[in-house]
């Protein structure tokens, strides 16, 4: 119906009687807005009074198809602004409180880190911005461990961050079949063997995992043989990286741990030790979840030649020990018992194995000769967590860079390589190894571990 717009109001109500049996409908939002407000304009709605306002309002409804409330509510915003035109949608979105630079910020972390959980992830958050002051930190030191798994799946996160044998068991009576009982005194070691693959029927490196059972002090070995003669020195230079003494030594029924060189050097020290028993992997829980959560995670499951192992021992000595002991927070478990005797552990508490070890009642008591906490916060506040972790990444990537572009070195016969473990492990006075490895060796040819530490 051309020029609708311009009739009068006489026009309007005869044409309202005589087509009150005909339906119309506009066509587009567009047309209908301008066309209601060409009629409430030619009309001077805002002047006309009540009876004529109600019949332009039943003249707009019945021309454009439009409910009364529709009418009602388009020509309210004529009257008040003027004009009608279509609101263009506009999605309602919260305000933005993390900005792209937290989102890099974050990536980078996790990259040091190798991605921790999310507990452990704002806990070194909170550490850089409290207790290493750094400024580019402070929103994200105070953001929610969901909302930390929700801003990792953000786009800008993902395009910044570019992210197998069963050990044989022994009938040999050594060692107690029990758990240890470490009744919160640190010093008591779960230790476990990883194996770093098989080619051409040539074995990899092995790495040797200790975390102790109360801080979490995790201290990782590599050697080429998990035989006594590659073994032994390098549990002595492992024992000795802990920062307090060793009591206890809890591992699987391995023969690299349950035989007579092991067992004469564990007592050698007075290091009670003590065996899980035989297909029950949980009994040694703790040392199996860091084989996944900090080995696997940091080296692989790909192959590594076993000549490599007296580099890679060099890199968790300098830079991969100090860092998960000083800089990598772990969840600390506590342990409730209901009214029917029930155990359940509850993960509250993220903190570093140091910081876990200086909240112990008196923690010096159990510090070596010559170390104090005072010594092991210094050792800590030397760089941040981040700092630290990043560091840590440099030395690993240069690490696989060396072993991609020079080949391993080949490792002597067994009976001739007790120079090569001396010299990997640090250990000065070498085992000697009876082409008989069942018969038992003597007391004096067993390295003990010196009373000071070397804080590397």
């Amino acid at each position: 119906m051309h020029e609708a717009e311009k009739l009068n109001l006489d026009q309007i109500e005869a044409f309202l009687r005589a087509s009150e049996e005909i339906l119309f409908e506009g066509k587009t939002q567009a047309q209908i807005y301008q066309w209601i407000e060409q009629v409430m304009r030619a009309q001077q709605y805002a002047q006309q009074g009540r009876r004529a306002r109600g019949l332009l309002r039943q003249y707009v409804g019945k021309m454009t198809g439009l409910s009364r409330a529709q009418v009602a509510r388009l020509i309210r915003r004529f009257v008040v602004e003027g004009e009608l035109q279509p609101v263009c949608y506009r999605r309602r979105r919260f305000p933005q409180r993390y900005s792209r630079a937290d989102l890099e910020l974050l990536a980078t972390v996790d990259e040091a880190h190798e991605t921790l959980s999310g507990p452990a992830t704002r806990r070194i958050l909170e550490r850089e911005y409290q207790q290493y002051g750094k400024p580019e930190y402070e929103r994200l030191a105070a953001i929610s461990v969901s909302h930390l798994y929700n801003l990792r799946h953000q786009p800008r996160y993902r395009e910044r961050l570019l992210h197998y044998t069963k050990t044989k068991p022994t009938a040999v009576a050594i060692g107690e079949r029990r758990p240890p009982d470490p009744q919160g005194q640190p010093g008591f070691l779960r230790v476990d063997t990883v194996h770093q693959g098989d080619q051409a029927g040539a074995k990899g490196v092995y790495h040797i995992n200790s975390v102790d059972q109360v801080t979490q002090w995790q201290i990782v070995g590599a050697t080429p043989r998990i035989s006594e003669a590659w073994l032994a020195p390098l549990l002595a230079a492992m024992i000795r990286q802990f920062p307090f003494r060793i009591l206890g030594f809890h591992s699987d029924n391995g023969s690299e741990f349950i035989n007579q060189i092991v067992a004469r050097l564990l007592n050698k020290l007075l290091i009670e030790q003590t065996k899980s028993r035989p297909r029950h992997s949980n009994d040694n829980g703790l040392v199996e979840t860091k084989n996944g959560a900090v080995i696997r995670k940091h080296l692989g499951y790909g192959y590594i030649h076993a000549g490599q192992a007296q580099t890679l021992q060099q890199f968790y000595v300098t830079h991969f020990n100090p860092y998960l002991n000083y800089h990598r927070p772990c969840a600390q478990a506590e342990v409730e018992t209901d009214e029917r005797g029930r155990q359940r552990c509850f993960y509250r508490r993220y903190q570093t194995p140091l910081e876990t070890l200086l909240s112990l009642p008196q923690p010096g008591q159990y510090l070596r000769p010559g170390l104090t906490p005072a010594v092991l916060e210094r050792i800590a506040g030397a760089m941040s967590d981040t700092e630290a972790a990043q560091r840590m990444q440099k030395a690993k990537h240069k690490l696989f860079e060396q072993w991609r572009t020079r080949p391993a070195p080949a490792i002597k016969n067994e009976l001739a390589s007790r120079k090569g473990a001396v010299e990997m492990t640090g250990v000065a006075k070498p085992l000697r190894v009876s082409p008989r490895p069942w018969k038992s060796l003597r007391d004096s040819h067993i390295p003990t571990a010196p009373t000071t530490a070397t804080m590397s």
